[in-house]
């Protein structure tokens, strides 16, 4: 009877252990959204930092991009040599005007800054050549096109954010240099194709890098800040190329140092994306780095915390989940996202042949080439200026749209005032029209504002664990774009107005594709396609019940 009697005592002590014990027990688990907004902070110093580290590499990006524009230039003027007896050459007409030397006998003539101060003239490509010198340029975009895909699924599949940009810094160092070394066009051509292939895991990775560790209402600004740096790398171009323009194997070996000494120094401090690391199953890690994060901003994280699964945990542990979630998913094989992929490579398409083309045909504009790249490079600035105000103010599928039809408009102007190019050629100040270039810069910028909204919308239209494959396909289209910009460059020499009616028809072409893409503006970032296509399904039903109450 003793033994059946209950001890109260013991009950209550047994009631007040399970009481302590319970909270230590069940775990918080929260979204990395819900971590960073509530814990860690929106946008705290170590963010800024990190973002910081991260957008700095946008300079290597815009400087192996752009460089063609004064390695790959044609040359303004040439003069006979001195101890030339050519009647031929003492008689030909303005030294400005290339297409005079194509009469010429190799030997009598020269030109003014040098036979190695382009490729143009150390491999002459002027004359029945002068469309070779689009070759290298449009190699260059061809390799980033194939590039974007190859890092996209790097990036999502296995090597994570990270680790994909330093490799992409690494080799875009190691082609830039051997680039320096090229005997001749093909060579030069082909190895410009593995600098545009090694420089794609930039663009697609730094910004998601970026933009997954702020709150939601920072991704707009912190996206900004990559294409300012590109704008930095972009600027410093001209400062680069003046003091080499005799020479351009000296610009590219500059510029292959920098992402070199960028990889060694400074980006070991670059922390990995922590929602890369949760959909691939390594969620210990991905909480070490929001810990990280919360630290620094001095705040801490509760020690119950763990991040939620974004897959059905019921058909397996939480990595196993993660990682089937992570493999199985295919984008193209999802009905909703290929049709949004698709919207936005069309749209990307446009934004890439114009935002590429006009810089490449500024040497198409009669003014001093050193100039006119400055003068395009300063219309970055109010293009992020206004690029980021807006995002904050309107919707991302309006300002695309608007800046698209901005660009394209500006450039159907430019045929205006294209008739500068057939006078005198020799006097570049006298025939430059300021109008033109005006109203070019003004187009520029808005083509930048439109591709510099692209990319964050792109993020924000996908998940996690397909984002960077879908950021690679949206690069590629801005990539194939590009690719064959160069050539309507080159037919512009010959015809200046084609080239600005084709750049203002695809980039009004593109402004009404994107209109069929769904607004994305302070929508959370999801971490799979099933758990996205849920939430939009459940929020439109919930739109449509407010509409008929």
């Amino acid at each position: 009877m003793e033994e059946a009697t209950p001890n109260p005592g013991h009950g209550n002590r047994q009631q007040l252990a399970e009481r302590v014990a319970s909270p230590a027990v069940r775990n918080l688990e929260l979204t990395v959204e819900a971590v960073v907004e509530e814990y860690v902070g929106s946008f705290g110093w170590s963010q800024f930092l990190h973002v910081l580290l991260v957008s700095i590499v946008w300079v290597f990006d815009s400087q192996n991009t752009l460089v063609t524009i004064f390695s790959d230039a044609q040359p303004k003027s040439w003069r006979c040599i001195n101890n030339s007896s050519s009647s031929l050459c003492m008689s030909s007409g303005s030294r400005g005007d290339v297409s005079s030397v194509c009469g010429l006998k190799p030997g009598t003539w020269e030109w003014v800054g040098g036979h190695e101060s382009s490729i143009v003239a150390e491999w002459g490509l002027v004359c029945d050549r002068r469309f070779l010198a689009a070759v290298p340029a449009s190699m260059f975009f061809i390799g980033s096109l194939l590039g974007s895909a190859f890092f996209g699924h790097l990036a999502d599949a296995s090597l994570g954010r990270k680790r994909t940009v330093l490799l992409s810094c690494i080799l875009s160092s190691a082609t830039a240099f051997l680039t320096s070394l090229s005997p001749n066009i093909w060579i030069y051509a082909l190895l410009r194709f593995a600098n545009g292939f090694s420089r794609s895991g930039i663009g697609i990775c730094c910004i998601v890098l970026a933009t997954e560790v702020v709150g939601r209402k920072w991704r707009g600004p912190v996206s900004q800040y990559g294409f300012f740096f590109f704008t930095v790398g972009f600027f410093s171009l001209p400062l680069i190329a003046y003091p080499t323009r005799k020479n351009w194997r000296n610009l590219y070996r500059i510029i292959s140092l920098l992402p070199l000494s960028y990889s060694v120094l400074s980006f070991p401090f670059v922390s990995e994306s922590p929602r890369w690391l949760l959909v691939r199953g390594r969620s210990k890690e991905a909480l070490d780095v929001l810990r990280k994060f919360a630290r620094r901003n001095g705040k801490t994280l509760p020690e119950n915390l763990c991040l939620a699964n974004p897959s059905d945990p019921k058909e397996g542990g939480e990595n196993e989940a993660l990682t089937k979630t992570c493999t199985t998913e295919s984008l193209w094989r999802t009905k909703w996202a290929a049709k949004r992929m698709i919207t936005v490579m069309i749209a990307g398409f446009g934004v890439g042949f114009v935002y590429y083309g006009v810089q490449l045909n500024v040497e198409n504009l009669n003014f001093n080439l050193y100039f006119s790249v400055g003068i395009n490079a300063l219309m970055e600035i109010p293009a992020i200026i206004f690029g980021t105000i807006l995002l904050g103010l309107t919707s991302r599928r309006l300002l695309f749209s608007l800046s698209a039809f901005l660009a394209g408009i500006s450039c159907l102007l430019c045929i205006i005032f294209a008739h500068g190019k057939h006078g005198n050629k020799a006097d570049k100040s006298r025939d430059g029209s300021w109008a033109q270039l005006i109203i070019e810069g003004v187009g520029f910028m808005a083509a930048s504002i439109a591709y510099d909204v692209l990319y964050i919308y792109c993020v924000e239209l996908f998940p996690t664990n397909v984002r960077n494959f879908a950021m690679s396909q949206s690069r590629l289209s801005l990539m194939l774009g590009a690719s064959i910009a160069p050539l309507l460059v080159a037919a512009g020499r010959l015809s200046p107005s084609l080239s600005f009616l084709v750049f203002g028809i695809l980039s009004i072409f593109s402004g009404v594709v994107s209109l069929w893409l769904p607004e994305t503006k302070n929508a959370p970032l999801y971490d799979s396609l099933k758990q996205q296509e849920e939430e939009e399904k459940h929020k439109h039903v919930g739109q449509s019940n407010n509409i008929q109450a």
